[in-house]
């Protein structure tokens, strides 16, 4: 099974319109396209019934009392969790790409609707909903994709992950809210008959590169 995408490639930089948010050299960041990248697989197993889209950013500083503060910086050396920028679901195995742009083609205060996502498929609830919980003007149920948004301060380049499972299941039963956790603990309990990522880096910190 062999993953790839049209918008970057594997190991190297995600263009900025793909991001949540871009450099700017007067504010730091400034919002950005946030569209979601084209994917596509080939040679899926055979028995696949449908497909999941899982893309997380393994690079999430664990504790955020530096994290875009003016004259501090993100420790390198902070650990890491994981953030979870896309969940789809139910993608059908007669279905061999995501185009650029179809489930997301801009930021969306206080998150775009779901589960129910383009063409029957599903989404999951990415990060952005915690991470925004307490802002008056953003906070709400962040479902689909949202792009890259680290730290403007952060020296560590950040990886995005996006893997796709094939799966014997036709849909994807999860328990609980459809969240990064319970979506792949429900992955891990279904049959998966393979996988395949690839992986695109994104910083908003000029001097890291």
């Amino acid at each position: 099974m062999k993953l790839h995408s049209d918008s970057f490639t594997d190991g190297q930089l995600i263009p900025g319109e793909f991001a949540f948010a871009v450099a700017d050299s007067e504010n730091h960041i400034r919002l950005s396209a946030n569209r979601n990248p084209h994917l596509a697989w080939q040679n899926i197993p055979e028995g696949t019934q449908s497909l999941v889209i899982v893309c997380h950013d393994p690079d999430v500083p664990s504790v955020g009392d530096n994290v875009n503060q003016e004259g501090k910086v993100v420790e390198a050396s902070l650990p890491r969790v994981d953030f979870y920028h896309w969940l789809l679901l139910d993608i059908p195995a007669s279905v061999s790409e995501i185009a650029a742009g179809s489930q997301s083609d801009a930021i969306t205060p206080r998150g775009k609707p779901g589960p129910a996502a383009p063409n029957g498929l599903r989404h999951g609830v990415n990060d952005y909903t915690a991470w925004f919980a307490g802002d008056k003007d953003m906070s709400g149920q962040y479902f689909g994709y949202d792009g890259p948004c680290p730290p403007w301060n952060d020296e560590l380049m950040h990886h995005y992950v996006f893997t796709v499972y094939a799966l014997a299941n036709s849909t994807l039963n999860v328990a609980g809210e459809l969240n990064g956790a319970n979506i792949l603990a429900a992955i891990a309990a279904a049959d998966v008959l393979g996988s395949a990522q690839i992986t695109g880096l994104y910083s908003l910190n000029p001097t890291v590169g």
